[in-house]
């Protein structure tokens, strides 16, 4: 076996981080647990905030910090996004604490050996590094044995990632006391004895180590080494992803609830990849201050949905402000729910080298989801054709939607008859006549093609009866015209030749 640890050693405090908007990002923060300061940010440790401080001795080291309470809940769900971005790697993904473990061995050769798994592992990791800060990485052919060298990576001058149990023994024989769990809590009396590496406490008896620190100590140092076994229950991938977002302010524009949705997108993307999927549709659930509810919505909710599938978290984010940029907040914002059921499985489409018709009709549907994102799908119409001969009557606008695959088999076929053009008047334009022959704009026109006879309408009182030609001005363009055969109204004319329309 071969696992791979995903250490995070700012968690909860980058958890907390991600939440902050404006100025706080770049400004002094520390997370508070048990009114002790359990983690800060650069930005505080450069004041000499430092973990183990009170919290008023901080804020006076800090007038300005920016203090969180430690949130277990908060916790899970940012490490769940790790979770997530592991599963489409391997489906063997557990956990240790807060630290993701996965065992690769059997994904090796998808990906081309264990330094390209580990090259896209971590590119697919950085898109949720606003979310649970830098994540230290180890191999090691056994579960407990990655978690703590990935924990003591900070410490090693030369790679983390071992294959051979012989190797990581030695490795881990210079490790602190500390990794191991059960350890902590008796570090006083461990250093007492002298016992400051992993070396010296493998050299003590067994026995006597049990007695006075528990049996939990050497299981662990067992599994470790791999002389132990050490079962794991997997993960699961949701069928429904449903987050969520507590903002640390209250969010007063869609500007600030964009910027915490992307969090949210960021981690859907990361979901919908694990499942082997895109997203299509998606909704942005904004929970309102409770003091504004009386006088309005609880909440509100901004759905979007989208003309293809897609897994681009850029395009997705796009999607969402054009959305965001027609909705009218009810009250300032306090949380954000992103809720998400609706995953189109399959491989994504191939990217080209060279634009394609493909990758052309992609544009232009991504151009089409834009369009309706900000005027509304309502407002964003298509031609659709009826079962009508007269060509007034043949199309009919409707709000778009995305083509079938029988729609494209349709339209990729040939259109048989006489070709109409795509530009048709309003209403057909009255011509003159001379010698029998149509004219427009003076210009007498020559008939190529035709005559194309349609009848039709008798039933709903606007028949027609007209027989079409294609004609041709003196400088080459083309025109469709067509003369009555009946007397029937026309453009207020009961006969003669019209123009209907134009050809590109």
């Amino acid at each position: 076996m071969l696992w791979i640890a995903l250490h995070l050693p700012h968690l909860s405090l980058q958890a907390f981080a991600s939440t902050l908007t404006g100025e706080l990002c770049q400004g002094p923060v520390a997370l508070v647990d048990n009114h002790l300061i359990s983690d800060v940010n650069a930005a505080a440790l450069r004041l000499g905030v430092k973990p183990g401080l009170k919290r008023n001795t901080a804020l006076s080291l800090a007038p300005r910090l920016t203090l969180g309470e430690a949130d277990a809940r908060r916790d899970v769900q940012a490490r769940q996004a790790l979770v997530h971005a592991a599963l489409a790697f391997t489906p063997s993904v557990t956990l240790e604490g807060l630290d993701v473990l996965l065992e690769v061995r059997s994904s090796l050769r998808y990906f081309g050996g264990l330094a390209c798994l580990l090259q896209r592992l971590e590119q697919a990791l950085l898109p949720l590094q606003q979310g649970v800060g830098p994540v230290q990485i180890a191999c090691a052919p056994t579960a407990l044995g990655a978690a703590y060298l990935a924990r003591w990576r900070d410490d090693l001058r030369q790679g983390a990632h071992v294959e051979d149990p012989r190797a990581l023994a030695q490795l881990l024989n210079r490790g602190p006391v500390t990794l191991l769990g059960p350890a902590q809590a008796h570090w006083d009396d461990l250093q007492g004895m002298g016992l400051r590496c992993i070396a010296d406490l493998r050299q003590l008896p067994r026995a006597g180590l049990a007695r006075r620190f528990g049996p939990q100590l050497l299981a662990d140092l067992d599994s470790a080494l791999g002389t132990r076994p050490d079962p794991r229950d997997w993960e699961l991938l949701p069928k429904v992803f449903e987050q969520r977002l507590e903002l640390f302010a209250r969010a007063d524009s869609t500007e600030q609830v964009l910027q915490g949705a992307a969090l949210l997108l960021a981690q859907l993307v990361v979901w919908a990849r694990a499942g082997h999927g895109r997203v299509q549709r998606f909704e942005l659930q904004m929970l309102h201050e409770a003091r504004h509810r009386a006088d309005g919505p609880s909440h509100t909710v901004v759905e979007v949905a989208l003309a293809q599938a897609s897994a681009d978290a850029a395009h997705l984010q796009l999607l969402l402000r054009e959305r965001l940029g027609r909705a009218t907040l009810a009250a300032p914002t306090l949380e954000l729910r992103l809720r998400c059921n609706d995953l189109v499985l399959g491989a994504p489409p191939n990217e080209e080298l060279f634009p394609t018709r493909q990758s052309q009709q992609e544009g232009m549907l991504r151009l089409i989801e834009r369009l309706q994102a900000r005027l509304g799908r309502e407002r964003v119409l298509q031609l659709r054709p009826q079962a009508d001969h007269r060509p007034e009557c043949a199309s009919r606008l409707s709000p778009w939607e995305p083509p079938t695959s029988q729609r494209r088999v349709e339209e990729a076929s040939p259109p048989t008859g006489l070709a109409q053009p795509a530009w048709l008047l309003p209403e057909p334009q009255p011509l003159t006549e001379r010698d029998a022959c149509p004219v427009l704009e003076g210009q007498v026109l020559q008939l190529l093609s035709g005559p194309e006879r349609i009848e039709s309408g008798w039933w709903d009182g606007a028949g027609v009866a007209r027989d079409y030609y294609i004609a041709m001005r003196p400088g080459g363009a083309l025109v469709w015209v067509f003369r009555g055969r009946l007397a029937l109204p026309v453009a207020g004319k009961h006969s003669g030749w019209f123009l209907q329309g134009r050809f590109a």
